[in-house]
């Protein structure tokens, strides 16, 4: 829906997320006799919420999700070095493993989403989850940088169910207010398993090189893939939509034509930009001089993704004290201020930049998302969908042109780059201000 019709816009607090017209303690209404319609005695909420009912087991289930997407999908990243000796491909030949992946994801989370709509949050979760499970038990055997970089497309395209449905999924079924939260905690389990892959495949790689790191990973994901099925809730409020490719437009022109759903799809691309870059030189910069370190402590540097975790799950009372653009604000300097500080030559300086631009980077993620499912009153799978394609887009970019920027002017390249991202994300959260400001004038009373 557009701003027009939906009037979601004017339902803006200057210290809270967006709101949507709908009341926030009713649940979406499902078409009578459906089976899977909310269960809403006397007019009650019957959504999930901290302390209440399968809130836990769907906050662990959707966690370990996320553990197994950002770990197959980052899992060469750590490793790009070994890759370029081995294979005997340059810094940014090798990006295109961690580009392919997270390009595929962006193509294919919108129709992914589509499918969502039509077929179940929780199925099309489950079937990505497999498909990219399955695939990535054959990368350790791919021959060349090519087929190699093949199988990681196929990798993200399959991924790319899983953010499609995640956000909705929690949309539908957890109360308002407890939406950042229950969407921090999801992208919590995605920093915990950006970390934890490029920590195992470090240091097993060092022992016994990349591909029997990656196939480590693959193992782990089928675990959570596993794991995930068996814990996550039946949705109880999902309504099938239509697979109607007219009908999905539509939705998708509404989205794009929403102001403020076209700032945070730019501030989720824009934010990844930056640390798609940061993450996929780092390892490039420590293993060579003057730091020289070995490949296991090099991914070992990946345990800072541990602030992304503190910071995603602890964005609702950011959130709550800043308001929104507050916290984007906040997000913002402190990527920025991360970004200034890696530039000097001291390894205990460097950390603490990475500690900044990942903290920075998690909190404005999980704002940003969890701002887009609470805006988008209809086709959440899509508005979603769109954050998410807009995201991993960013990534991608930010792995070839941080790439490129090193290559060419070292580390100070690749912060340059992400200066500019962060610049970008404080003027869009300005014009966003600004908005709401004019917005509000407009209805006040004469």
């Amino acid at each position: 829906m557009s701003p027009v019709s939906t009037k979601a816009s004017t339902a803006v607090d200057a210290r809270t997320s967006v709101t949507s017209p709908a009341s926030p303690s009713s649940p979406p209404p499902s078409a009578p006799g459906a089976p899977d319609s909310p269960d809403v005695p006397g007019g009650a909420d019957s959504r999930m919420a901290p302390g209440g009912p399968g809130f836990r087991r769907m906050s662990f289930a959707l966690f370990l999700a996320g553990v197994a997407t950002f770990a197959l999908l980052y899992s060469t990243q750590a490793l790009l070095p070994l890759l370029s000796g081995d294979l005997g491909v340059s810094a940014g030949d090798a990006s295109w493993t961690v580009a392919a992946a997270t390009g595929g994801l962006a193509v294919c989370v919108l129709p992914m989403s589509a499918l969502s709509e039509r077929y179940g949050r929780r199925t099309v979760m489950t079937a990505s989850l497999a498909v990219a499970v399955t695939v990535g038990l054959l990368v350790p055997f791919a021959p060349s940088l090519g087929s190699l970089v093949a199988l990681r497309a196929l990798q993200g395209a399959a991924l790319a169910g899983v953010p499609a449905s995640a956000t909705a999924y929690l949309a539908e079924e957890v109360r308002p207010k407890a939406l950042v939260t229950a969407i921090g905690l999801f992208v919590a389990g995605n920093s915990v398993g950006g970390m934890s892959g490029r920590v195992i495949t470090g240091w097993v790689a060092q022992e016994w090189g990349w591909r029997v790191a990656v196939g480590v990973i693959g193992v782990l994901a089928v675990a959570c893939a596993v794991a995930f099925r068996l814990l996550l809730p039946a949705p109880r409020h999902f309504r099938p939509g239509s697979l109607r490719p007219r009908v999905l437009l539509g939705t998708v022109r509404d989205h794009l034509a929403n102001p403020l759903l076209r700032r945070l799809y730019a501030i989720g691309a824009l934010f990844m930009t930056v640390f798609g870059g940061v993450y996929t030189v780092i390892g490039y910069r420590l293993a060579e001089a003057p730091f020289s370190l070995p490949q296991g402590v090099v991914g070992s540097i990946f345990l800072v993704y541990l602030v992304g975790t503190v910071a995603a799950s602890a964005a609702g009372r950011l959130v709550g004290r800043l308001g929104r653009r507050g916290a984007l604000y906040a997000a913002g300097g402190t990527t920025a201020a991360g970004l200034l500080l890696s530039l000097a030559g001291s390894l205990p300086l460097i950390l603490l930049g990475l500690v900044l631009i990942t903290g920075g980077f998690f909190a404005g993620h999980a704002v940003a998302s969890s701002a887009v499912g609470r805006t988008a009153t209809e086709g959440r799978a899509q508005a979603s969908a769109l954050y998410q394609s807009a995201y991993y887009v960013g990534s991608s970019a930010g792995s070839t042109v941080g790439a490129l920027a090193f290559h060419s002017g070292g580390w100070a390249g690749t912060v340059g780059v992400g200066l500019v991202a962060v610049t970008g994300v404080v003027a869009i959260t300005v014009l966003g201000t600004r908005a709401a400001r004019v917005e509000r004038r407009a209805l006040a009373p004469a």
